[in-house]
């Protein structure tokens, strides 16, 4: 009798403890792969629920539909889930589902190499140690570097200036006068939070936002008990939010104009709530709704015109110790400065090095743009999986889909690399090209290939974030890996 060679079981190295990093862990646990670790440079789990602490945090999606399909959470207090909560959510599955032993808390990655003698891949973290692994999974997320503006002088301001991402608790602001920097999906939210709090504020703004009302509510005592009841009900609902969701598709890939529905409303929300017509003039867009991400809320408006808030639209052309400088040469005396300027989201995986077949790295391969194989595979990183990569992000719905889909893709590509022990799967040139070349197609009908300058599209002007359609159609595309995409590598061996 033929004794059966034993099955090869990958070992995993997965950066980063966010939704991604912990949701791969799940699955990975889930299907019997338990020689995985998480490798975090910070000491707690959540990705940019952790970083990002600023007053009036909150998700823009659906509390029931911002959580895994797998892990539902019944008691939710609101439709749109609080930051500390949805915190507090992540810590819960880590602990349920027992993911402690396989973190690994502040390591923080400078640099991982493909070893192509021995199919392994070898990261190496900024205190210097090395890890090896024969499979990298990278669930950096899009939303983790801050950008900073490139305005003159902030080293010399004299006071308190942080970035919104890196919120700094220790600044007590009440009855001071307050600078902030960008009027994106964070200033939106924290702004309303510390109008009435500061003596004044100067809110410098380069583009205006569309901003809609948020349909937000706290849930009541009885739909809790409800959801926890019926667990069906709990289901229902989440799929309902996810057609309401997913209708929208086709407004921003194909049918823009039927955008315009929510541009009346933006507006007509603007001129209920802002008497100011100076400030009216610059807070609604010029741009087609859609363009730049639409973003919700119910106190923006209104903070808007309070009298002790100044919407400045001059371009800023210096920082000075006391305060800031327009390119009219107007000075704003502030007392504390606030970077909401959002996060230089095209720059994947950075600042960490990534290195392939023939030294090529990450940034070379990329030098015309980023660009992945269903945004997970790159030609010439074998076994080098992403997560949260290229064009999968949403304007739509919620990225918890997009991942569970992604999951689901690597999990099967472990499958298939367990029947070819020693192997390192590597996508094909050709077979990325034709799917790069279709979501760029995809693309150039859509809102976002309208006219305006926004953080979907890279330095090239290439919009490198955005999926060109529904969710469903990539649920569909990476239900399974179709082994012919891929060359399968053996060491020492070509190609």
């Amino acid at each position: 009798m033929t004794q059966r060679a034993p099955t090869h079981r990958p070992s995993i190295l997965i950066i980063g403890a966010g939704f991604g990093g912990l949701g791969m862990a799940i699955t990975l646990k889930s299907a019997g792969f338990n020689g995985f670790t998480i490798l975090e440079k910070a000491g707690d789990v959540g990705g940019t629920w952790r970083d990002n602490t600023y007053p009036g945090a909150a998700c823009d999606v659906q509390s029931h539909f911002y959580s895994y399909s797998f892990e539902p959470k019944h008691d939710w207090s609101r439709k749109f889930g609080l930051q500390e909560e949805i915190l507090g959510y992540m810590r819960h599955c880590v602990r349920k589902y027992q993911l402690g032993p396989h973190l690994r808390f502040h390591s923080e990655i400078a640099e991982a190499r493909f070893d192509e003698t021995e199919n392994q891949w070898t990261v190496t973290l900024t205190d210097g140690s090395q890890l090896s692994a024969d499979v990298l999974i990278t669930a950096t997320g899009q939303l983790n570097q801050p950008a900073w503006p490139k305005v003159d002088g902030m080293e010399r301001f004299a006071g308190p200036l942080f970035h919104s991402a890196r919120w700094d608790h220790s600044t007590d602001l009440r009855n001071k006068r307050v600078a902030v920097i960008g009027t994106g999906a964070s200033a939106i939210q924290f702004v309303p939070e510390l109008a009435d709090q500061v003596r004044s504020l100067a809110l410098f703004q380069r583009s205006a936002a569309w901003v809609l009302p948020k349909p937000d509510r706290p849930f009541r005592r009885w739909e809790q008990t409800l959801f926890q009841a019926l667990p069906w009900w709990d289901r229902l609902y989440r799929y309902l939010i996810y057609w309401k969701n997913e209708s929208r598709a086709l407004a921003f890939t194909r049918f823009n104009r039927l955008l315009e529905v929510f541009a009346r409303q933006a507006r007509k929300e603007a001129h209920r709530h802002v008497t100011d017509p100076a400030k009216l003039q610059h807070i609604i867009p010029d741009y087609r709704i859609g363009c730049k991400r639409i973003l919700i809320s119910n106190d923006w408006y209104p903070a808007i015109n309070r009298p002790n808030v100044s919407l400045v639209t001059e371009t800023i052309d210096r920082i000075e110790p006391d305060g800031v400088v327009t390119q009219t040469g107007r000075h704003y005396p502030v007392d504390a400065i606030i970077c909401g300027t959002g996060f230089r989201a095209s720059e994947f995986l950075s600042p960490i090095q990534i290195t392939g077949r023939g030294g090529q790295t990450l940034n070379e391969a990329w030098k015309d743009g980023a660009s992945a194989f269903k945004g997970i595979a790159v030609n010439g990183f074998p076994n080098l999986f992403m997560l949260y990569g290229p064009n999968t992000n949403l304007a739509h719905n919620s990225i918890i889909f997009m991942l569970e889909s992604q999951f689901r893709y690597v999990l099967d590509a472990l499958q298939a690399l367990k029947k070819y022990p020693g192997s390192a799967m590597d996508v094909r040139q050709d077979r990325q090209d034709r799917f790069a070349a279709w979501v760029q197609d995809g693309l150039q009908d859509s809102v976002w290939a309208s006219g305006c300058t926004s953080w979907y599209l890279d330095a090239n002007g290439r919009n490198t974030i955005n999926w060109p359609g529904f969710t469903f159609s990539y649920r569909f595309a990476t239900r399974r890996v179709d082994t012919a995409d891929y060359h399968f590598l053996y060491p020492g061996k070509p190609a």
